[in-house]
């Protein structure tokens, strides 16, 4: 917790906000659960607080309500706004029908039907407009203006902020026990103030780390700074965290009181997930695992020494279906318990055996053969490992018994893409330049992207596979001169679609590239 003078003021200001916070009218007192399996896994005693039992799914109706409650009558009479993916529309929506007011949500056009059927059920009016809660939050400001509808804001204001620190409110009162840590995902901020300003007024003593996906670390970014940074772009896997600025009041905030930021990958919160549904059974949403990712990290670093108490919170559950399959498949690599290879093996009679027998008797998770040329061939080799020192063992047996191999387990082309289409290397194609984009997950987005190249560029390769996400994954070769070169970069700058340039990926080379 940083060190200063104003301390004091505001976290006797936030106590008093919280202890008269209006939140049970609609939210329950969620239970604090012990994750037993993952306890004795970890070393450490895991508490998981159920937010993903809230009405709505998620702790999001807590402020919401806190916020809407103290409206005076006749602002609620013209009606209520929100700009939000999902969590906080529900929230507001809920809210609105227990107040007797109308809301109106701004969603963007790529929410999956079942959050938007959620919302309508609910009794809000729904508008969608744009492809990102940026955009959305440009049509409720303009909404706002035309129609003198309140707009609730998501995190940054104090009495949203009051009202998720019940939560924590609720997390002193059900551990008397000690607690060394309590982890709390971060997004704009607004839950993470709550609750780390919450307890720092009540039990200081307590650790409070904020969480974050290693792509949309906007918190982490604006404390080391020092002020608030934006980023241009935030991955979208954890959507319920996905914001490119944190909030002004919750930065202030999350810079005084949090302990610490815990970042985590994508393939360390699908293996949080599964760990939530072996403790519980139920599914958490990407956002809503986040803690228990970062509780699992930061027992890693800390060893065995001495056993702690971790409260971690699950923010909440509003999964989509569609996702369920990419989790599944990232959870093994997540957990350290698959290893990816990249193993050349020569082309002669007998050389396929002893690889096999190289391998010895791990259980084999993937396996993909391709022959390069003549007098090689490449192997796309998944086992499975204990953890990451096994794997680097597996690497070292391989290299003993003279078989070259590249680990991949860490290579997002090689997880996302290339071991879906092992099969091919076109090595009589020119200037072969390979992308990988995030296409919108929206009718028209490959339209639109075709329209800007067809005609100019061959595409030579192309890949998409569904992860369930907001963005497609998508890989993209294209034949392009070397005169051409600067004109192709400027129209795939103009198409606007996120990218990154993978055609020296050592995956992509060998399975699909045709090189060396």
């Amino acid at each position: 917790m940083k060190k200063d003078s104003r301390n004091g003021e505001l976290l006797g200001a936030h106590l008093r906000r919280v202890l008269n916070a209006k939140v049970y009218d609609v939210a329950s007192e969620t239970p604090l659960e012990k994750a037993e399996a993952l306890s004795a896994r970890t070393g450490c005693d895991i508490w998981l607080k159920r937010e993903d039992l809230q009405p709505v799914h998620s702790f999001k109706l807590r402020g919401a309500y806190n916020k809407m409650s103290r409206l005076p009558r006749e602002v609620l009479a013209r009606g209520v706004l929100a700009a939000s993916a999902g969590n906080h529309a529900q929230g507001v929506a809920l809210a609105a029908r227990k107040l007797g007011c109308k809301a109106t949500i701004v969603m963007p056009v790529t929410t999956p039907e079942i959050k938007v059927a959620a919302v309508r059920a609910l009794g809000a009016e729904i508008v969608q407009a744009g492809d990102s809660y940026s955009d959305c939050a440009v049509e409720a400001a303009r909404l706002e203006r035309e129609s003198g509808l309140c707009f609730i804001p998501p995190y940054d204001d104090l009495d949203v902020i009051a009202g998720q620190g019940t939560l924590a409110l609720e997390i002193l009162r059900q551990r008397t026990d000690p607690v060394d840590a309590v982890f709390v995902q971060v997004g704009g901020g607004g839950l993470a103030a709550g609750v780390a300003a919450l307890v720092k007024a009540v039990r200081p003593e307590i650790k409070v780390f904020g969480v974050e996906p290693e792509d949309s670390d906007c918190m982490r970014r604006s404390i080391e700074a020092g002020r608030r940074v934006e980023m241009a772009d935030v991955g979208l896997f954890a959507d319920g965290v996905a914001v490119k600025k944190p909030g002004r009041i919750t930065f202030d905030f999350c810079r005084r009181f949090l302990d610490g930021i815990v970042l985590v990958s994508t393939d360390e919160t699908c293996a949080a997930i599964k760990d939530g549904f072996e403790a519980t059974r139920a599914v958490f949403e990407p956002a809503g695992a986040l803690a228990v990712a970062a509780a699992k990290k930061y027992a890693a670093r800390k060893g065995r020494r001495g056993r702690e108490t971790y409260v971690c919170i699950v923010s909440g559950a509003n999964m989509n279906f569609d996702r369920i399959r990419f989790v599944s498949e990232q959870t093994e690599i997540g957990e350290g318990r698959e290893a990816v290879f990249d193993c050349e093996i020569p082309e002669r009679p007998g050389a396929f055996k002893s690889f096999i027998a190289a391998i010895g008797g791990r259980n084999i998770t993937e396996f993909n053969y391709r022959r390069s040329s003549a007098d090689r061939a490449h192997v796309f080799v998944g086992m499975a490992v204990r953890d990451r020192a096994e794997a680097s063992a597996a690497a070292a047996a391989l290299r003993k018994k003279g078989i070259p191999s590249i680990d991949l387990s860490d290579d997002k082309v090689a997880k996302e893409h290339i071991r879906f289409m092992v099969g091919g290397c076109a090595g009589d194609i020119r200037g072969e330049r390979v992308f990988a984009f995030r296409f919108p997950e929206r009718p028209g987005a490959l339209r639109d992207f075709l329209d800007h190249i067809a005609g100019r560029w061959d595409i030579t390769l192309f890949h998409y596979r569904s992860h369930g996400s907001d963005q497609g994954r998508v890989l993209c070769g294209f034949s392009v001169p070397e005169k051409d070169r600067k004109a192709f970069d400027s129209v795939l700058s103009e198409i606007g679609y996120l990218r990154r340039e993978v055609t020296e990926d050592p995956a992509y080379r060998h399975f699909l590239g045709g090189k060396a």
